[in-house]
């Protein structure tokens, strides 16, 4: 499944590379859709899009869920692997989490994990009917709410899809000690106030430069790219609760990880891969790639979303059966 993914026609500006925006789904047959969903439990307004293929197309294969990570959006960068799962035949629904991109509340702050995941499960009910395949696909962050979510609901989901996920954060992103240690104490007197940490997150991301470039000219891209405090715990307290609740996970899963990922620990992805009690799971580990695979040269974009695409359209066309 080689020449699948849009990034490699984008450039330094623009994700749609020399096109406008509605060019680049025309040029990819897709019908692009936005929307904003009322979540209840974090008493936001979440930002939503949809992709699907065009007419005349054939008959939607499944749909995906797609869920971004930290500082990222569902538009920009995000959506063109949303724009490659419309072109394999699937409708994909994402959304921006609260505070980032077009959704509402502070930027960069997420209230308690557990609301988030609420309001995602809320709005991909109302997005599927139950006659398609459903998958989940979460990069980073998106990938540990990801985690939760298929805990949540068993029997939901064909299969689990987990680029870079965020089970547990690496050494070299961390706050340093003893910040880590008074994370607590100062979340709760300094919610807002930004972490330093010992990388910049957007930096050891993308091992292209030109991509990172792209990435922080997201018209939606945040000016501070440092978690609040109040966020910055959160994320240890998911990271904690992914490895707890690993094990609930029963849905088909994959996960494909950046050998040299300097922002989410590669031994916590083999964790919780090694606990989940999928029948059907296996983990790719990319040797020399760092956290964001779209971020890679062409050569690893191409086979690492290879192998994600192929995986997905294998499982819905109800090809594998696992004894």
């Amino acid at each position: 499944m080689a020449g699948l993914h849009p990034i490699n026609s984008a450039n330094a500006t623009s994700p749609y590379g020399d096109l406008s925006r509605q060019e680049f789904y025309d040029n990819h047959h897709i019908i692009h859709h936005e929307s904003t969903f009322a979540a209840p439990s974090t008493d936001s307004t979440l930002f939503t899009q949809s992709w699907r293929p065009a007419p005349p197309a054939a008959p939607l294969r499944g749909a995906i869920a797609m869920l971004h990570g930290y500082l990222g959006e569902s538009g920009w960068l995000f959506e063109l692997t949303a724009v490659a799962f419309a072109r394999l035949g699937f409708h994909a629904v994402s959304l921006d989490l609260p505070g980032h991109g077009r959704s509402s509340g502070p930027r960069g702050h997420l209230p308690c994990f557990s609301h988030v995941v609420s309001d995602c499960i809320s709005f991909f009910n109302s997005s599927f009917g139950s006659e398609l395949p459903l998958f989940l696909y979460g990069e980073s962050l998106g990938g540990a709410i990801s985690v939760l979510i298929a805990a949540e609901q068993k029997l939901k989901w064909r299969g689990v899809v987990l680029n870079g996920p965020m089970c547990g954060l690496s050494r070299r992103i961390k706050p340093p000690w003893p910040l880590e240690l008074l994370l607590p104490a100062v979340a709760v007197v300094a919610p807002r106030w930004r972490v330093w940490v010992t990388g910049n997150p957007i930096d050891a991301s993308y091992k292209v430069g030109w991509k990172r470039d792209l990435a922080r000219g997201s018209p939606a891209a945040q000016k501070s790219e440092y978690a609040p405090a109040a966020t910055a715990r959160e994320m240890l307290r998911l990271c904690e609760e992914v490895g707890r609740r690993g094990r609930e996970v029963e849905a088909a899963m994959l996960v494909v990880h950046g050998g040299e990922d300097a922002v989410c620990e590669v031994e916590a992805a083999e964790r919780l891969y090694g606990t989940a009690a999928s029948r059907d799971k296996k983990m790719v580990v990319l040797p020399e790639a760092w956290h964001l695979l779209v971020g890679e040269s062409e050569e690893t974009v191409e086979m690492g979303f290879g192998l994600i695409f192929q995986w997905v359209v294998e499982r819905a066309n109800g090809r594998l059966t696992v004894v």
